[in-house]
């Protein structure tokens, strides 16, 4: 299962790490990393992704800055690509930033699966049936069954 997880801002850094750690020891899981850009600052990115021992983004879209609608504008235009690119089973997104709502865009209209993570939860929405696929803590995901997705790992369920 190719699961993308997509990264822009400071709060995403912390929500994906974990999950993004916990995935990548998943054999049956190949993880892409996009960070979209919206914090922008290198020193700062630098930080949080070697404290975070975050691997390097596989994309970078380098969006900037901009106005909300600007700035959205610009992170699905490249997001889009890069699933041209690169195909996704599941786009995890992180969080209510700018990046959040438009990769999450992108990926229902393509009609890929998004998993969505803010706090310690992973939301997982059916695309069709319009009901929640899984809801449950957030740390792994792994394929459960062909319209389903498990994810669990909180330090409990270890």
């Amino acid at each position: 299962m190719n699961v993308t997880c997509v990264v822009g801002a400071r709060p995403n850094f912390m929500k994906v790490a974990p999950i993004l750690e916990a995935a990548r020891a998943e054999s049956r899981l190949q993880t892409r990393l996009v960070h979209t850009g919206q914090h922008y600052d290198e020193r700062m990115s630098k930080f949080f992704f070697d404290e975070l021992q975050l691997p390097a983004p596989d994309t970078y879209l380098g969006v900037g800055s901009g106005s909300h609608a600007v700035q959205t504008a610009r992170v699905m235009e490249g997001f889009d690509q890069e699933l041209d690119a690169h195909a996704a089973d599941v786009v995890l997104v992180v969080g209510d930033v700018n990046s959040t709502i438009a990769c999450a865009l992108v990926a229902v209209k393509r009609g890929v699966q998004v998993a969505h993570r803010d706090r310690h939860v992973v939301d997982l929405g059916q695309q069709s049936g319009g009901g929640v696929g899984v809801l449950a803590h957030a740390g792994c995901l792994s394929q459960s069954s062909p319209r389903a997705i498990r994810a669990c790992a909180c330090s409990a369920s270890r």
